[in-house]
């Protein structure tokens, strides 16, 4: 049987976690955002307000930063500006309902180095922020975009995925499915826990969605071949090797 690998996690360079600042006046959106990254094993702090932004970002010191621009007090732009004034290296994502062409210009103009808009994929998000951290020379170089389950490779990078030698065509969200499956071999996953990775946090909880979508990778992954998506009745789905 083939041996199954999940993406090993990202820490700074000394090994502790990666720390990550979430800035929003959502709590509900902060509080997945931040549940999602301490799944990665980082050291999340939350903050509503861009006043607290401020603070946090001075006394945590986050390797990257996940931005809202639209904020109770001060706007994210003004944020950016004065949490630079004092770390001018530490990387931000914009996450924002704007999505105006302008806005995202706005944001880029000011110095964020990524940019996100509401609705998103959790999975979008994390793999951005790895990204971004990848970039500086916080994280350890023990990263591989290359993610394998038994003769399953999807990667990263380059949004390729095989099932040994036949490659296979995924649309954006049966990708960051079969991502989210894959990062986790041989565990049943509920259709909750899949809404909250996958799809956006305000999708309005409709799980039919995830079963579709099992059927679609079903028959792009499966097809022809020993089955690698199981179904857990009454629990969820798993992914792994064939055998």
């Amino acid at each position: 049987m083939s041996s199954a690998s999940a993406m090993p996690r990202l820490t700074r360079a000394d090994g502790t976690p990666v720390r990550a600042l979430v800035v929003d006046d959502e709590e509900s959106l902060s509080d997945l955002v931040a549940m999602a990254l301490r799944y990665e094993g980082w050291d999340v702090r939350t903050a509503e307000t861009g006043q607290k932004a401020i603070r946090t970002a001075l006394e945590f010191a986050p390797d990257v930063i996940v931005l809202d621009v639209m904020l109770p007090d001060l706007d994210g732009l003004e944020v950016l500006k004065r949490v630079r004034a004092s770390n001018g290296d530490v990387p931000v994502l914009f996450l924002t309902a704007k999505d105006a062409l302008d806005d995202r210009l706005a944001g880029l103009t000011a110095g964020g180095d990524d940019y996100v808009t509401k609705p998103f994929s959790l999975e979008e998000v994390i793999a951005r922020l790895r990204g971004l951290i990848r970039r500086t020379a916080v994280a350890a170089d023990a990263y591989d975009p290359v993610l394998r389950v038994g003769d399953l490779v999807l990667d990263e990078e380059s949004y390729e995925v095989h099932r040994g030698d036949r490659q296979v065509s995924l649309s954006a969200t049966e990708f960051e499915l079969l991502r989210y499956l894959m990062r986790n071999p041989r565990r049943v996953l509920s259709k909750a826990q899949i809404l909250d990775r996958v799809w956006s946090y305000d999708f309005g909880g409709r799980s039919s969605i995830v079963e579709i979508y099992i059927s679609y990778l079903r028959k792009k992954i499966d097809a022809g071949e020993e089955p690698m998506i199981h179904t857990v009745r009454g629990v969820g789905y798993m992914l792994k090797p064939a055998s």
